[in-house]
């Protein structure tokens, strides 16, 4: 009998230990924190990416090749030579036109995140020792939607390249025109497109580069208008998006439809450049281009 109740009682000192330690192992694993952002899943691999690897690799996707979203700092880093963007086109302010609820206060939070007046940046920078213009659209910031301050800095953006006689390349992203700004956003399209002809007329050169995504009214206006137009690999450049098209006109689109590679087939788009081989091409235009003028 004394040798049973000992067995019991080793038996409930062992699982009262057991417990204990798993409790402590539950404790601990509640303590490991991810950072946020560290890791994300590939939009079209599906996979589980690193994103520090993936930033040391242009924000380039290791298992797939996709191109992720690019702030316009980033773009930056990786585009022009380090230290010599000056940027232009201080001081603008973004109004409500059409006193939008809620739109102004829209804009001062996407200010705070991302530490910009508006969804566009221009200025001088040099790629490879070769001076330009350069103009990066921010899709992080509404989307990069283009309302009457955008469309204005684009315009100056122009004038800034004829001022300087330099040639200009803009990087677009956008989900077209803002719709709180209404027919104040709509013309805008015609503003840039002037800005776009006034550069031509001096002889000087335009490299549009198309990025995920280009639509709407931005596609409709100074994107496409480029005397060069290049794109990013599965970049999405439309007006309409396809899910609407297809409903409008009862049919099912082609394979890749609206991508950069099926419009390059078209002619649409003059080539498809891989991000690690957009800076040495984009240096090699601009060295052409001043050889013959």
């Amino acid at each position: 009998m004394n040798n049973l109740v000992k067995t019991f009682e080793n038996r409930r000192s062992l699982k009262s230990k057991f417990k204990i330690a798993r409790t402590k192992s539950k404790i601990t694993s509640s303590k490991i924190d991810v950072p946020k952002g560290l890791y994300e899943k590939c939009p079209t691999c599906k996979e589980t990416v690193n994103m520090k690897n993936t930033v040391d690799n242009k924000f380039i996707c290791k298992n797939c090749g996709e191109h992720f979203r690019v702030r316009a700092i980033d773009r930056l880093k990786i585009t022009v030579d380090s230290g010599t963007f000056v940027e232009k086109g201080h001081g603008y302010i973004t109004l409500n036109p059409l006193f939008q609820d809620g739109y102004e206060e829209k804009i001062s939070d996407y200010k705070a995140k991302t530490n910009l007046d508006e969804a566009y940046i221009y200025g001088y920078a040099e790629i490879n020792g070769v001076p330009t213009v350069i103009g990066i659209m921010d899709s992080y910031f509404l989307m990069g939607s283009m309302g009457s301050v955008v469309g204005e800095k684009v315009t100056k953006s122009f004038e800034y390249a004829m001022y300087k006689k330099l040639p200009i390349i803009i990087f677009t992203a956008s989900g077209g025109a803002r719709m709180q700004e209404g027919i104040f956003s709509l013309m805008q399209m015609a503003k840039t497109s002037q800005g776009v002809l006034r550069h031509s007329k001096m002889g000087l050169l335009y490299i549009s580069v198309l990025t995920n995504p280009t639509t709407g009214g931005v596609t409709a206006s100074f994107a496409t208008l480029g005397d060069i137009i290049l794109a990013e690999p599965n970049a999405l450049v439309g007006f309409a998006g396809p899910r609407v098209i297809e409903q409008t006109i009862n049919q099912k689109l082609p394979e890749g439809f609206q991508r950069s590679e099926f419009l390059e087939k078209k002619g649409f788009i003059d080539k498809v450049v891989n991000r690690n081989d957009l800076k040495d091409t984009l240096s090699k235009l601009l060295i052409l281009h001043r050889r013959i003028r």
